[in-house]
């Protein structure tokens, strides 16, 4: 046999229930076990969070034609929103906005500079999301004006490097971006 066989519809939708419902009573289960044993602490939301992380994580990763600056986008912003709220859960101390953010911003930055060295002639199909990404970093500088942020140093790196992420991006596309322009509009 040359070609792998393909997985019935079916079956394929039953695994996913499956792994839904285990999840659920995981989830409850969890709750429950948190409730009698140490509730002051919520570590069971903190799992539960994690649970719901990996369902996203999944069913992004298992949709067709998928790019994966858009993953780079989406574990950007979802690990944002998972730190922040074990943060708040842990009494908020605030290093998920003053550490972790920032650090996401860089990684997701250095990942997009990465794929655009690597695929310039696919830039285009990044190019929203590397416009998403660096809206996205203007959040820590957002944070520091309202006085959220403490961590300036960290947040100022950051914004920086997604400016200049940007910059090299379009710098090192700026052909490939010009000729779909004309393409796309006709100039």
């Amino acid at each position: 046999m040359i070609y792998p066989q393909k997985l019935n519809s079916k079956k394929g939708n039953l695994i996913v229930r499956l792994g839904v419902i285990i999840s659920l009573v995981v989830a409850i289960l969890l709750l429950i076990i948190n409730y009698f044993y140490k509730p002051q602490l919520p570590w069971a939301s903190i799992a539960n969070v994690g649970i719901i992380y990996i369902w996203v994580v999944a069913f992004y990763t298992v949709r067709k034609n998928i790019n994966i600056a858009g993953h780079v986008l989406l574990q950007t912003i979802a690990l944002s929103a998972v730190t922040v709220f074990i943060d708040y859960q842990l009494g908020f101390k605030a290093w998920s906005i003053d550490i972790i953010i920032p650090i996401l911003i860089i990684i997701a930055n250095i990942t997009m500079l990465v794929l655009t060295i690597v695929s310039r002639k696919n830039f285009i199909k990044y190019a929203m999301y590397q416009l998403a990404i660096s809206l996205f970093s203007i959040l820590p500088i957002i944070l520091i004006m309202e006085n959220i942020m403490h961590n300036k140093t960290i947040a100022i790196i950051a914004t920086a490097i997604s400016i200049l992420n940007l910059a090299l991006s379009l710098i090192l596309c700026t052909k490939d971006l010009k000729e779909t322009i004309i393409r796309k509009f006709h100039m």
